[in-house]
């Protein structure tokens, strides 16, 4: 198993997260709105988003027509805008306006499970409780025989296991980067694959 993440580090050296933000709560959001949603796209609707949200309040505050229009390119706007507004509120009346800093407190947040929390916590704050596991992820660990478990928890206790702490942040980029251009959800690129010797293609046809 260790050729594969050995092989993943060389071939995306410079991989990091592609949602842009400067501050914790940007972040926060920008997972939020990547949820069945291209990370470019979101990066396409934060700049407005975040020019007139600008705070924890700003969201608690909002009106939910007029956060729906702003996200709407998204997907699922109705239910994000929802959250948003909620995950303010909670911000507002439980954390003091911050974004909290530890994996129990995160999962409180509307709309903010183990993957969202992961990446905030990561990438915000450089604490590394686990691997974010999204569906590039959750599919790769499969084919590449990583895992078999059936949800994305238990994906994300098996590669734990296998993946040294100070690459659990990083590892979750370099999966998704050879999800998105070679182990392709319909028609994985298996003859250009630099894994191809080391793959057992679970579930490849």
């Amino acid at each position: 198993m260790n050729e594969i993440f050995r092989l993943l580090k060389k071939h995306y050296p410079k991989t990091r997260i592609q949602l842009a933000h400067v501050n914790p709560l940007e972040l926060l959001v920008a997972v939020m709105l990547s949820a069945q949603c291209t990370d470019a796209q979101v990066n396409r609707v934060t700049p407005k988003l975040f020019a007139e949200y600008k705070t924890a309040r700003d969201y608690a505050e909002a009106d939910l027509k007029e956060l729906e229009k702003l996200i709407f390119s998204t997907g699922f706007y109705k239910s994000k805008a929802k959250h948003l507004k909620q995950m303010g509120q909670k911000l507002v009346s439980d954390f003091d306006e911050r974004v909290p800093q530890t994996m129990s407190e995160l999962v409180t947040l509307p709309g903010v499970g183990r993957k969202t929390a992961n990446i905030v916590l990561s990438n915000a704050f450089g604490v590394h409780k686990g691997i974010a596991v999204d569906t590039h992820v959750f599919r790769l660990s499969h084919r590449l025989g990583l895992s078999n478990g059936k949800t994305p928890e238990k994906v994300e206790a098996d590669l734990m296991k296998l993946v040294p702490e100070t690459e659990w942040n990083i590892v979750t980029y370099e999966l998704i980067e050879h999800g998105r251009n070679v182990c392709t959800a319909k028609k994985p690129k298996c003859d250009d694959c630099f894994l191809a010797k080391h793959c057992p293609k679970i579930g490849v046809l």
